[in-house]
């Protein structure tokens, strides 16, 4: 019997007038990183040739369109949409994408979610953990959140630099450790400000593992159940253990033999798909990470992120 074809809910695609865009602005090195990535949809398929992956949503990683000025920051979230689109029509069975929104701009970020999923189909949008060193807890974002509740949107949660990266990092690339917590600093916010329960449509997608969520639920919620909202009021209803439960994660990344282990302990495992991170995780070590998921003698990871994915990208009334 052949093994159950992956759909990948984390990869990445890139632009050439994209990267050049972040270039002018002083962005040659990534995040840290040494240098920036390729990725051409012919790459990418053979990519999902190799490793049996039957679908790719494709996503803008870090550091998304918020480095581009106001005025050409939705212009520019408009070109990579529209890239995006154009590689899904060529592809519809293998691809289809999330649309990047030009945040802080909270106005023109509601006109391109709204252009893009009504015009182009996307399947949802992605969201950097913080645009401008604001963080998605912040009370300006209730527009966009209200706009999504009502259209029922997926929401991925992707990491970038936080503010000022170089006195964190210290000199080192910021996914290795900063991403991991700036994903855990932004949901946690994000948690705090009760946006989970006051906009229970949207359908919120975290990256590798829950970075540090699933580890430390217990000692935000010790913190969560003491502090006021942002409004001054009690803390909402809503644990941090359900608000997680009612997220999805992937599981991009390194995920055993620990992370998985631990987000399953808190989460299950109906809530977790899978993600590659290609193609800023190169195609080697994706292979590498699909081969430990394979010979993993506790769960059928193909199975199981196949069965939630379908439940994940189902859009109900």
């Amino acid at each position: 019997m052949s093994p159950t074809p992956l759909v990948d809910v984390h990869a990445h695609f890139l632009t050439d007038e994209y990267v050049a865009a972040a270039i002018a602005e002083g962005s040659q090195h990534p995040d840290g990183m040494p240098q920036w990535p390729s990725w051409s949809a012919e790459q990418h398929l053979s990519l999902m040739q190799d490793n049996g992956i039957r679908h790719a949503i494709l996503s803008l990683s870090s550091p998304g369109v918020s480095f581009a000025s106001t005025a050409d920051a939705p212009a520019l979230a408009r070109q990579v949409n529209d890239f995006a689109a154009r590689t899904v029509a060529a592809h519809p069975e293998r691809f289809s994408f999330f649309a990047s929104l030009p945040l802080p701009d909270v106005d023109a970020a509601i006109s391109e979610s709204i252009r893009a999923t009504d015009t182009h189909g996307a399947a949802g949008v992605v969201l950097m953990s913080n645009s401008g060193g604001r963080y998605l807890g912040d009370e300006s974002l209730n527009p966009l959140w209200e706009c999504l509740d009502k259209r029922r949107s997926i929401v991925f949660v992707h990491p970038t630099s936080p503010p000022d990266a170089h006195a964190t990092t210290l000199g080192r690339p910021a996914p290795m450790l900063e991403f991991m917590f700036e994903t855990t600093r932004t949901i946690t916010d994000l948690m705090f400000a009760s946006v989970v329960s006051r906009y229970p449509h949207i359908r919120f997608l975290i990256p590798h593992c829950g970075a540090a969520l699933p580890l430390l639920a217990a000692r935000i919620e010790l913190f969560r159940g003491l502090w006021p909202t942002p409004s001054g009021d009690a803390p909402g209803p809503l644990t941090t253990d359900v608000q997680l439960q009612r997220m999805w994660f992937d599981i991009a990344g390194h995920p055993l033999p620990t992370q998985a282990g631990v987000l399953r302990d808190v989460v299950g495992s109906n809530r977790i798909l899978y993600g590659s991170d290609y193609c800023w995780t190169p195609a080697f070590a994706v292979g590498q990470q699909i081969a430990a998921l394979d010979a993993d003698p506790e769960i059928d990871w193909r199975a199981v992120t196949s069965v939630n994915t379908q439940q994940f990208l189902q859009r109900r009334p």
